[in-house]
């Protein structure tokens, strides 16, 4: 279960992406764009030029700030950028994938890379990854299965 501090994060990001109408991932591309390195450059740049209001431009700063160095939200963007374009449509099962795979308990790691999403504990049990604008690819490592109609071999 996530703690205060998580939710009240992923509260402020939805917010934002509802009143903005752009992703925490294109805000992180928009604050890199930006001609200030320092996070009150970045956030006066966001305020100034995209009227966001303080606490976003804050938000977007920290996030951006923490991608450039391999943190977070450089988690978000490899994620933003699998899903972006023609797959676009497919974010929500991916999103649906790892709301359930979060309810497998806080030892779940959800690891990002720049093609697919690798779901491990102590060794990789899953991979989610965009296969086409309408079909998302999930491979499991089930050892002793055999393939169905709906469980293919890789």
């Amino acid at each position: 279960m996530p703690n205060a501090v998580d939710a009240a994060f992923a509260t402020m990001v939805r917010n934002l992406e509802e009143s903005s109408g752009a992703t925490l991932a294109v805000w992180i591309q928009r604050a890199r764009a930006s001609a200030g390195t320092k996070h009150g450059e970045i956030v006066a740049h966001l305020k100034a030029a995209h009227g966001l209001g303080h606490g976003y431009a804050n938000l977007v700063a920290h996030r951006a700030r923490e991608a450039d160095a391999g943190g977070p939200a450089g988690d978000d963007a490899l994620i933003a950028a699998q899903y972006s374009g023609t797959k676009a449509a497919t974010r929500p099962i991916l999103d649906a994938i790892l709301a359930v795979v979060r309810g497998f308990g806080a030892d779940v790691e959800i690891a990002p890379k720049k093609t697919c999403v690798s779901l491990r504990r102590k060794k990789q049990f899953a991979l989610v990854q965009p296969g086409t604008a309408t079909r998302v690819d999930l491979g499991l490592i089930l050892k002793d299965v055999a393939p169905t109609d709906r469980l293919e071999a890789a």
